[in-house]
This record gives structure tokens, sequence and C-alpha cells, in this order.
């Protein structure tokens, strides 16, 4: 599957296959970063299984993932102005600590 939309000066032709737009369930991210990049796990974790599985990984560098960062933050003000607030899931569970050369993160 490719879009085919003009390509005007400074767009990019983005090509989407039928397996990648299928899309990956994942229920948790895990969030790592060494000096030079932030490491996204998204996991997959199922009821009374023990053991999850990441289902992706993507490595950014840290302006990219500012950049993923304005991103979100903007798409979720705009889903909430048309759909109202997301709530929170509880804070009951805790992430497991990870690393990659620097402190964990958890989303």
């Amino acid at each position: 599957m490719t879009p085919q939309q003009p390509n005007q000066e400074g767009s990019i032709d983005v090509e989407l296959s039928e397996e990648i737009a299928e899309g990956v369930y994942a229920n948790l991210a895990m969030i790592a970063h060494s000096n030079s990049e932030f490491i996204l796990d998204f996991i997959r974790l199922m009821p009374g299984v023990p053991k999850a599985k990441v289902k992706a990984r993507i490595i950014l560098t840290p302006e990219h993932a500012k950049r993923l960062l304005d991103a979100l933050t903007e798409n979720i003000s705009r889903y909430e102005e048309a759909n109202g607030d997301i709530s929170k899931p509880s804070d009951s569970f805790h992430f497991p600590a990870g690393g990659f050369g620097g402190p964990g993160g958890q989303a």
C-alpha cells in the first residue's frame, strides 16, 4: 500500500507495506536511553501469562524522541478536544526497571 500524494517541496513519500499497515498491538511500553539514543520497547502483556513479549523495538536519536513527544502531546490534545479526557490507568501496577546504560523509563 503506497499513498499516492503529490510530492511537494519538503515532503516525503512514505511507503507502507500491507504487513506493517496491519499494526501490532501492545499494552505496555518500556523506555530506556543512553547518551545517544532512546530505546522504546512495545510489549504485549497477556492475563495469566507470566512472560511478556516485546513486539517491536524502536531506536531514536534524542532529537527524534523529543519530536515524538511533541507529536504525541499535540495528537492527544486533539483527541481529547474531540472525544473528552483520556483517563489515566490505575497507578497500582509498577513497571519493571529496564536499562540501557542509563536510567530506565516507563509509559
